[in-house]
């Protein structure tokens, strides 16, 4: 048996998302879009005396990995996730974290598993841990996503967008849990939704994608949602605006990605990256 597996499954930035809620896990999920990014989490994974998980050297608690884990083995194992981004900032690095994670611990164990049955086992306990219902999908396919109708959690249509630079800044943290478990937020979220995605789907029928459209239609629904409260995440929204640029907040976190460099960014990019062994 090899001493230790590696992978890597990219962030994903979520533009617009709708909940759609079902009691089994498998089959909860969203409608929406997003992208993901060049930035992701690289995962380690060895077996140990008990199991452990480090996020950027440091051990912490962390539900949603060690459920996947649970489910897939009762071997102990202690597992490094090393990523530049930040937790809660709407980067969807638990599920993230979770796919990368499956995805080594396969390989480690020679378990056959295929990449479907790995993402989902990372999509259910994302479910389960109310971090996440969308984000794996992305990550498993990688690209600009759009997801109009419910049924497959991991079904997705990938839109013809260019890679391309997008610029960042991190505000603070919203916990996709305390959103998900809120009914009254969820209603709001779900009618603003609603409206987002018609809209896309008419942005789809032309014959080029406007992502700068996109950003701006994502824009709208954080406004429409309630979802975009933060004083310096609009400030900047408005700023790129101004010049010539499109901006909007990364679901879900107290963040900004903008397709124009602005005071303070960082820059990752858009592109077709998806979970994988490295």
């Amino acid at each position: 048996m090899i001493a230790e597996a590696r992978a890597f499954a990219p962030g994903n930035i979520s533009c617009i998302f709708k909940i759609v809620a079902d009691p089994d896990p498998s089959k909860m999920h969203s409608l929406g879009m997003g992208f993901t990014v060049s930035d992701g989490v690289t995962a380690t994974v060895r077996t140990a005396n008990r199991t452990t998980i480090a996020f950027n050297g440091q051990e912490i608690a962390f539900p949603t990995v060690a459920s996947s884990i649970g489910r897939l083995t009762p071997q102990p194992l202690h597992v490094e996730l090393e990523t530049p981004l930040r937790l809660s900032a709407g980067f969807g690095l638990s599920g993230a974290s979770t796919l990368a994670v499956n995805c080594a611990l396969n390989h480690l164990l020679g378990f056959g598993r295929s990449e479907h049955e790995l993402a989902m086992a990372a999509h259910v306990a994302e479910v389960e841990n109310l971090t996440g219902l969308g984000d794996v999908c992305a990550q498993y396919h990688g690209g600009c996503l759009v997801k109009l109708k419910a049924g497959d959690p991991l079904a997705a249509e990938r839109l013809p967008v260019p890679e391309q630079p997008i610029h960042y800044r991190y505000f603070g943290p919203i916990h996709t849990r305390e959103v998900l478990a809120d009914v009254a937020r969820r209603g709001r979220i779900n009618k603003a939704a609603d409206t987002a995605l018609t809209r896309l789907e008419g942005l789809m029928k032309l014959d080029t994608v406007d992502f700068d459209a996109c950003v701006s239609l994502s824009r709208d629904f954080a406004i429409d949602s309630g979802l975009l409260s933060d004083d310096r995440v609009q400030r900047v929204i408005r700023e790129v605006e101004a010049d010539g640029g499109s901006a909007s907040m990364i679901m879900l976190g107290h963040a900004v990605f903008s397709t124009r460099a602005f005071e303070g960014a960082q820059q990752t990019r858009l592109g077709v990256y998806r979970v994988g062994l490295v």
